[in-house]
């Protein structure tokens, strides 16, 4: 799938997560930062997947209207449990997610808002 990780997901999901398969990119590596909507944008214009702590993400897509591929927000998910969360809403939600969900994981949960 394709990805695009926020800034704030640990470097090393990327990284784990292109070994597995995944075309995944870390908007880490832009300098400056661009914003969260320019990023938002850039995942949309690259049919990724946002992956995200941050929740105003969800705000730009719901009430903004902002378009997008899917969001996974990581909801207190300690940076050695990032990659695993993501590759379980990756495996069951993947499609879902690609056609617009948002998904929200916690450690024990995964709530899923349809696109559309």
């Amino acid at each position: 799938m394709k990805l695009l990780l926020d800034r704030c997901v640990s470097p090393r999901t990327r990284t784990t997560l292109a070994a597995a398969g995944h075309d995944a990119v870390w908007a880490g590596d832009w300098n400056p930062d661009p914003g969260d909507a320019a990023i938002l944008e850039a995942a949309w214009r690259e049919s990724r997947i946002l992956i995200t702590l941050d929740k105003d993400f969800g705000e730009l897509a719901v009430a903004f209207g902002q378009p997008h591929c899917g969001i996974v927000r990581l909801v207190d998910i300690h940076p050695r449990d990032q990659v695993s969360a993501c590759e379980t809403v990756l495996a069951r939600h993947g499609d879902e997610l690609a056609g617009g969900a948002i998904a929200t994981i916690t450690r024990d949960r995964i709530r899923l808002r349809p696109g559309g």
